[in-house]
């Protein structure tokens, strides 16, 4: 039942004529009490249209402006774009804007005779990804010495978004190959993750939190206000445990990204927002952790058209292997279910996605047909995605 049905019913209970046909009876029932005496009186009297038009259109457009915006953009739930934000403002808060990565990559060169340099604004880029492709940009010139083998360097994307928190291993091209130089994204290679506008829905999970977080106390609902305001972590990213793991007053955070993986420096950042800032209460102990991370071997087998080329089949199982990758929160190219702590992660409904988007698949299969998690976050120790010769 949508929310705009649930309004209109309070309309309909309280009795208030929402039709065009009610709002004629109505009209004619006031004309009929008032004694109003009109020589034609037939449905088509060119006089009664103009009359009934004139006072029943208004009250049909006041009806829908209430139905849709005043009673609609009056509540958390239901309110959208700059009503919610209102409503946002009203509790402290502000919608996260938009952030670009920023992180850093590994150059490794097979030779270390002479000096090399990777200029600022170097481009590193991704194969397509359901035809997008992704790219980062180095931050600074950055120097080999000679006998220097690898350097770490600095990059950021060059477009805001959390699509551009890709796993490891993701950032690989270079548009402008440097010969006998390779590169890549490591695991923990965010320093900031990407960020897209905060959306209605992560922004309506901080105001409702925000109503238990304003207090003198340092509740949950404090904590996760305090960790949730960083760009890229919403406030259902965010897990505490409890029971003391370290004594009295202790308590642990965990935190995830929707795509990819924080790195160290990134949950150094939260923890001395925590602790450095005085952001913490009286004799509390919270630390701050990356989600615990759980690994997995997954094989899916593919049952294909005879008829489809090789080059077809090549693009299909690409396509199939990112998809999965997506799913394992990889990348943000298709929308399969998504792997999550505390929940069981269906394999069976995942290849059912796989037919919906590529329905030229006859059958798929996995070599596990379920995962189920706790307080981590399941991550693919391999993949490898193949057709079965039939």
């Amino acid at each position: 039942m949508s929310e705009e049905f649930n309004f209109k019913g309070l309309i309909d209970e309280a009795g208030v004529p929402n039709t065009e046909a009610a709002l004629n009876r109505e009209f004619k029932t006031l004309a009929d009490a008032a004694a109003l005496n009109v020589n034609n009186n037939a449905d088509i009297s060119p006089f009664w249209r103009f009359v009934r038009s004139l006072a029943v259109q208004p009250v049909l457009w006041l009806l829908e402006f209430l139905v849709n915006h005043v009673l609609r953009q009056s509540f958390v739930r239901t309110a959208t774009g700059r009503f919610l934000d209102l409503l946002a403002w009203g509790v402290g808060l502000t919608r996260k804007a938009a952030v670009a990565a920023k992180g850093q990559l590994v150059f490794t060169r097979t030779t270390a005779d002479s000096e090399l340099e990777i200029p600022a604004g170097f481009i590193v880029a991704t194969d397509p990804i359901n035809g997008a492709v992704y790219r980062v940009a180095t931050d600074t010139l950055t120097r080999f010495a000679v006998g220097e083998f690898e350097r770490s360097v600095n990059v950021t994307a060059t477009g805001e978004g959390e699509a551009f928190n890709l796993a490891a291993g993701y950032y690989r091209l270079m548009p402008n190959p440097i010969d006998r130089v390779s590169v890549t994204n490591e695991t923990d290679w965010l320093f900031v993750p990407g960020a897209d506008e905060e959306n209605d829905h992560d922004l309506r999970l901080r105001i409702r939190n925000q109503y238990t977080a304003v207090n003198q106390y340092h509740t949950d609902a404090v904590y996760i206000a305090l960790i949730s305001r960083f760009a890229g972590i919403s406030t259902d990213n965010v897990f505490l445990e409890h029971d003391a793991p370290r004594g009295p007053g202790t308590a642990n955070a965990y935190v995830m990204l929707d795509i990819g993986n924080p790195s160290n420096a990134f949950i150094a950042r939260i923890q001395s927002h925590i602790t450095d800032d005085g952001n913490h209460g009286l004799g509390d102990d919270l630390r701050i952790y990356s989600i615990p991370e759980s690994f997995h071997e997954v094989v899916c087998e593919l049952w294909l058209p005879r008829e489809m080329t090789d080059q077809s089949k090549a693009q299909l199982l690409t396509g199939v292997e990112n998809m999965i990758r997506a799913a394992f929160r990889e990348n943000t190219d298709y929308e399969p279910t998504l792997v999550s702590p505390w929940s069981l992660f269906s394999f069976s409904r995942l290849g059912k996605e796989l037919h919906d988007q590529f329905s030229v698949i006859e059958n798929v299969d996995f070599n596990v047909s379920r995962i189920t998690s706790e307080l981590d976050i399941p991550r693919l120790g391999s993949l490898i995605v193949r057709e079965v010769s039939v």
